[in-house]
């Protein structure tokens, strides 16, 4: 019995670590890390931003498998979930720039004087819809 569930537990962490390594290395090759130190102008360190996406993904994974709790985290919360609303955000932006979905759907529909208000009211949207489903959930 206790083959059966080290065998389970062995199949499931390498399933984890694949999937993970997926997921990190399409962030990495959509360019997202790479547009946040263009924009910052501190490409020297992309190594480390590359590195400490890995580690934030692995510390979550491991904080959420393992019931681990943090210190303060009611308070910490709140800011989490801004800054990861702030890099998912991000992330399907430059997901949809490489698709270039936002020129193709500008140039056709002729929005050119109303983008500032288009991404407004994107963020917006996203803003009060997490807000609406967190606290529906409290």
């Amino acid at each position: 019995m206790w083959v059966q569930q080290i065998a389970l537990a062995v199949i499931g962490l390498s399933a984890g670590m694949v999937v993970a390594g997926g997921l990190f290395s399409f962030i990495i090759g959509l360019g997202v890390i790479s547009d946040f130190a263009d924009r910052t102008h501190t490409g020297e360190h992309i190594l480390l931003y590359e590195d400490s996406v890995a580690l934030g993904g692995i510390l979550g994974n491991i904080f959420f498998v393992y019931h681990i709790s943090i210190p303060y985290g009611a308070w910490l919360a709140p800011v989490f979930g801004l800054l990861a609303g702030i890099f998912v955000g991000c992330w399907s932006m430059a997901l949809a720039e490489i698709l270039n979905v936002f020129p193709i759907f500008i140039r056709r529909v002729k929005l050119i004087r109303f983008i500032p208000y288009l991404i407004l009211g994107v963020a917006l949207g996203k803003g009060l819809g997490a807000m609406l489903f967190f606290a529906k959930r409290w």
